[in-house]
């Protein structure tokens, strides 16, 4: 007889529920990727690994992730979310590694989004445009014309961007993106188009990097799934799968899957937990391999913290 997970003394693959932000540039409706939010206020970021999410599969169910902390070998490192803009999100910038821990915080926030809907015309802003100082844009935000000098880039379905710490940015409406980010929420807000919403001048001004790596990232085709990025703090691949079929997928390191489309089995000797669109099944780090099954047609991605 197969020992479950729990007899094994491991702890099995679960699924988390998402959390949802109220945001003042978010959504009301966030079909189809999700039916109701519990909220009739506007939502901009559903956390699909925030460590406030619940599990809802398992023996595990009813805790949050935070709580899980140690059984996981610590605090989960990625946080995951979909991102719902109906306006344009304020222009921030996050610090990095080392910034944000003399600042007291444990870590700083490097990024990548992930395109999954872009109307037409959408785009995204990475980084200053060439020549532009720090100067600069302390001037553009008093003076209100801070668009002027970030580099937009137009954006469509299927596009990964790299935002690296230290790069100013922000997001256009029109698009849902996926963000994997380092477990952080330290955000410096810059600009906001005159909303009444505090700004981080101070702090922010001195963590921009007037250069950096933010971009489009290629995909590669590697043996079975396509490599959508590969960074020091996270790895995102996507895999599609047909009617029925099964494979392997190991995970090498402490990550999750997250649904995209259709229904996908995540099963572990005597466990099973089901993927669904828009949310995320965390695979503790024992586990170096899973089964997968795709009911239909189905598509998820790997997120990995090397």
């Amino acid at each position: 007889m197969m020992m479950t997970s729990e007899e094994l003394g491991v702890v099995a693959p679960f699924r988390l529920k998402p959390w949802f932000s109220e945001r003042v540039w978010g959504r009301r409706d966030l079909r189809p990727w999700y039916e109701e939010t519990g909220t009739t206020e506007l939502v901009g970021e559903a956390w699909l690994t925030g460590p406030q999410c619940i599990v809802e599969t398992g023996d595990l169910e009813g805790r949050t992730l935070a709580s899980l902390a140690k059984e996981l070998g610590g605090e989960f490192p990625l946080l995951v979310k979909l991102l719902f803009p109906n306006e344009k999100l304020s222009v921030q910038v996050h610090p990095d590694d080392a910034q944000a821990q003399a600042a007291g915080e444990a870590r700083g926030k490097t990024e990548c989004w992930y395109v999954l809907e872009a109307e037409k015309g959408a785009a995204v802003a990475l980084g200053l445009k060439d020549g532009v100082t720090t100067k600069d844009v302390e001037g553009s935000i008093a003076a209100g014309t801070m668009e002027d000098l970030l580099q937009w880039v137009p954006v469509s379905v299927g596009d990964m961007l790299f935002v690296d710490a230290g790069t100013v940015h922000a997001i256009g409406p029109g698009v849902v993106l996926l963000e994997t980010q380092q477990t952080s929420d330290i955000t410096y807000r810059l600009y906001d188009y005159g909303r009444p919403r505090e700004l981080h001048l101070e702090q922010g001004l001195k963590v921009i990097k007037t250069k950096t790596t933010a971009g489009k990232v290629a995909p590669r085709a590697m043996d079975g799934f396509t490599r959508l990025i590969e960074q020091k703090y996270f790895i995102v691949d996507r895999f599609d799968m047909g009617k029925m079929e099964e494979r392997r997928v190991s995970i090498a390191g402490r990550g999750c899957f997250v649904g995209l489309k259709g229904k996908v089995a995540v099963i572990t000797p005597g466990d099973e937990a089901e993927l669904v669109p828009g949310q995320a099944v965390v695979i503790p780090p024992e586990h170096g391999e899973v089964i997968v099954e795709a009911e239909s047609d189905a598509s998820f991605v790997r997120c990995v913290a090397p």
